[in-house]
């Protein structure tokens, strides 16, 4: 059983002189260890420290040692459980950092044109690709950039097979299964619902149907430990057996938060090795959020305070354009040095700045009152965040920025200006 340190680190708190040097996140995964017991065992973070007036906000700072110690328990992961682990571009894609990536991942896994694209450029190593559909013209791109294409349904595959025969790389083709098997509680994240879109299932799938197929895919997991993914496999071997002794590799997707304190790394290096073994098969992982887990914060600062039967806060970020996932999920992400409601004395509703009267990202309280100027640091920002920010109502797109608190310090990496809202548009 591996021993995940939890940590909880707080602040005194949330105005901008008491957060000049801060400490973001709870629950954040350090470096790993071997304890003495031969189990892996999280080790204690260093600290993150910068001062938060010297980024323009909003900003998105990417922590990198921490982004370093996630990659090296991955890595560790891949050699102990002999598969291979994807950085899944749908949840983390600051290409700045991929140089760092690639020194411990086997390469990415991409669903467009574009992200094939920028996995080939910009990381290296494998490329794995699966969209719900393709049209031919992006999968005339995608075969010039991909390693592995996978296809969501037998129509797909029967009608594009040629396509991706006629590029110049060897392609290996696989096929997207439904397990028929949630392990998710929000619908918009469940695969495995009711008429889903995604995969085919048991009863849609024979044998012959796998002719030029050599791999199997499915995901079903979101955010969740290693008992989910053994229970999962357990399904999967029950409903697909024959199909998994035919092929050659199999996809487990991603949603194995395997950098969570907590998470059971040896339970998931020794079911993977298991299953491995049965059907005769390599192992791939593409995890999104495991990789920049508690790797970056989102900075914001405080624009007015006003008054409506409680107090209220507009800030200038937005749950709307640059945190969507606080809306769809619906979750409430962690302020470093603020609580829940009531529990400190000063507690406010913060907003974002766009016209949409939605645009809340929640009730949070604070040791002193919140001023203009003040600035609050959002904690496990870097990964869906940046993928998923938009210019709704104009808003500008978060700075992004780059700290290494063991080498070059706090980097600017890219600034967003009109260019960026405008070209987008016609």
């Amino acid at each position: 059983m591996a021993r995940l340190t939890q940590y909880t680190e707080g602040l005194t708190g949330p105005n901008a002189e008491q957060l000049s040097r801060f400490r973001p996140g709870t629950g954040r995964a350090g470096g790993f260890t071997r304890a003495s017991d031969g189990n892996l065992e999280m080790a204690a973070p260093t600290s993150l420290s910068f001062d938060v007036s010297a980024v323009e906000t909003p900003a998105i700072v990417c922590d990198l040692s921490v982004l370093r110690r996630n990659l090296e328990l991955l890595a560790s992961v891949q050699q102990q459980a002999e598969c291979k682990i994807l950085l899944a571009l749908k949840g983390f894609a600051m290409w700045s950092v991929f140089p760092l990536v690639a020194r411990y991942l086997q390469g990415a896994a991409a669903s467009s044109p574009h992200e094939a694209r920028l996995a080939r450029e910009e990381l290296g190593g494998e490329v794995h690709v699966y969209a719900p559909a393709y049209s031919e013209a992006d999968l005339r791109e995608i075969v010039e950039f991909a390693d592995h294409v996978v296809f969501n349904s037998l129509s797909q595959w029967r009608r594009l097979e040629p396509v991706v025969r006629s590029g110049r790389r060897r392609i290996e083709c696989g096929l997207r299964i439904n397990p028929e098997h949630s392990e998710v509680g929000v619908p918009i994240y469940d695969p495995c619902a009711p008429c889903s879109r995604l995969g085919v299932t048991r009863e849609r799938l024979r044998l012959e149907d796998l002719d030029g197929l050599s791999g199997l895919h499915w995901h079903n997991l979101c955010e969740k430990g290693s008992e989910a993914l053994v229970r999962t496999l357990a399904a999967v071997q029950s409903t697909f057996a024959p199909e998994l002794e035919r092929v050659h590799w199999v996809n487990l997707g991603g949603g194995h938060l395997i950098t969570r304190p907590g998470y059971d790394v040896e339970e998931l290096i020794r079911c993977v090795r298991d299953f491995a073994s049965r059907f005769d098969v390599a192992v791939y992982l593409e995890p999104g959020e495991a990789i920049a887990l508690d790797a970056g914060v989102l900075v914001t600062s405080v624009l007015d305070v006003v008054q409506n039967e409680m107090s209220l806060a507009i800030l200038d970020t937005s749950a709307a354009a640059h945190m969507p996932d606080t809306l769809e999920m619906p979750y409430r992400p962690e302020i470093a040095g603020a609580g829940v409601a009531g529990e400190y004395p000063h507690t406010y509703r913060l907003g974002g700045l766009t016209c949409l009267a939605g645009d809340i990202i929640g009730d949070y309280s604070f040791p002193e009152p919140l001023q203009v100027g003040d600035r609050l640091a959002f904690c496990d920002m870097a990964h869906y965040t940046m993928v998923k920010s938009t210019t709704f109502n104009g808003v500008r797109l978060p700075t992004i920025y780059a700290f290494d608190p063991d080498g070059s310090g706090l980097e600017l990496i890219r600034r967003f200006g009109y260019e960026d809202y405008r070209t987008r548009l016609s």
